[in-house]
């Protein structure tokens, strides 16, 4: 059986880059990062949603190339 990241770079890239986003929201959490766009200050309670959703779609990309 191949290893199908192997075969499509392009999706072991996307399962990466979703996984470090939420790290980066999960570090933001524990080191309560203050975040700043323009002059509008973003909630470190931001970061939770992002985090659970970044995992998710590295997760379920992950999962799909399983299949």
């Amino acid at each position: 059986m191949k290893n199908g990241f192997s075969e499509k770079p392009g999706t072991w890239f996307a399962v990466l880059f979703f996984a470090l986003i939420s790290i980066g929201h999960l570090l933001r959490l524990i080191y309560r990062v203050p975040v700043q766009a323009g002059n509008i200050n973003i909630p470190i309670w931001a970061s939770i949603p992002g985090c659970l959703v970044a995992a998710a779609l590295a997760w379920l990309i992950w999962r799909e190339n399983r299949r």
